[in-house]
């Protein structure tokens, strides 16, 4: 059995509120401890549970560094899409996750869970009510985790953005790890590598691409260093524009760029929809005057990205499905 000794701990946060006073009284600027996730990769130091462990426990790596975790945890509170998805891709049972969330493969697991929340926002009554032995957040939901973590372990499972189907699959053992389903994760890792390879092989020589995410009627073009740059890094479509910039949100492009580059490929996420905004879909805004002088639309060579890509994004089965609708359409 772990046990939390609240003493050391509570001298150590007095020590460490003393200095931070002592700062600001002559001018210093004292950074909070873990005041964002690159600090505390950087750190390289086994992060301490905020409350008391009863039970066997286990070592992972989190985007905060190290943690000390219960192993197997029963009662677990989800606030990441993509990681909902690797959890039902392992058969583990989730006690909360936010409810409002448009996954349409996750809407029957989300139908046996408490609501927690949003992605943004928990429900600290609700979280409270529910004493989860473990809390998990990424991206979205991890500028939560001082608050969430003085309420139960937490871990920080955001990616980096850079190499989505990398991190994915890292974070798909360690959750094969945590779970005790080290033989369900090796499977499915197996089965994503095998299909990453397929259609790495469907996409060569057939040409270059362009990623384009279409919002309220507007364009942004994504490139190799942007959440969806898997696209090139990973499945190795070339890019029909080099000199994107890399950026979180993508760089506002109009139809006539899209026009002039003219790619042979052109992969769509229709974010309108992915939110259930209303408005026109992706389809409706590019099929335009514009958009059809394009090599891509002449020969029907326009994918649409599952809304999972913008919302589960290195989930289990959103791999699966892009990847798998990727090889279909270079194979044809």
């Amino acid at each position: 059995m772990f046990k939390f000794d609240w003493k050391p701990f509570v001298l150590s946060v007095l020590a460490l509120s003393l200095l931070s006073a002592c700062d600001k009284k002559n001018g210093g600027d004292n950074q909070a401890i873990h005041s964002s996730t690159e600090s505390a990769v950087a750190s390289n130091a086994t992060a301490m549970p905020s409350t008391t462990i009863n039970g066997p426990t286990i070592t992972i790596n989190t985007a905060r560094g190290e943690m000390i975790v219960p192993e197997n945890p029963t009662d677990v509170a989800v606030f990441d899409m993509a990681t909902l998805d690797d959890l039902q891709a392992l058969n583990v049972v989730v006690k909360g996750a936010p409810k409002k969330v448009l996954v349409p493969y996750l809407q029957e697991k989300l139908k046996s869970v408490s609501n927690v929340g949003t992605l943004f926002e928990p429900d600290l009554e609700a979280l409270n009510a529910l004493k989860p032995q473990l809390i998990i957040i990424a991206g979205r939901s991890a500028p939560k985790y001082d608050v969430l973590s003085a309420l139960a372990p937490t871990i920080d499972m955001s990616d980096n953005g850079q190499d989505l189907i990398g991190d994915g699959l890292k974070r798909l053992d360690t959750y094969g790890r945590l779970f005790k389903k080290e033989a369900e994760a090796q499977k499915l890792h197996g089965d994503i590598q095998n299909l990453l390879n397929e259609t790495a092989q469907a996409v060569k020589g057939k040409g270059n691409g362009l990623i384009l995410m279409v919002n309220a009627g507007k364009l942004s073009a994504f490139g190799s260093s942007s959440r969806f740059g898997w696209i090139h890094t990973q499945v190795g479509v070339p890019m029909a524009d080099n000199n994107i910039p890399a950026a979180p949100h993508g760089q506002s492009v109009s139809f006539e760029y899209v026009q002039k580059i003219d790619p042979d490929w052109i992969f769509v996420l229709d974010r309108t929809a992915a939110i259930g905004e209303e408005g026109k879909t992706a389809q409706a805004v590019l099929d335009n005057e514009l958009i059809r002088q394009s090599k891509a639309w002449k020969n029907g060579h326009i994918i649409y990205l599952s809304s999972a890509a913008y919302l589960a994004a290195g989930g289990v089965q959103q791999i699966k499905t892009d990847l798998t609708n990727i090889k279909t359409a270079f194979n044809k």
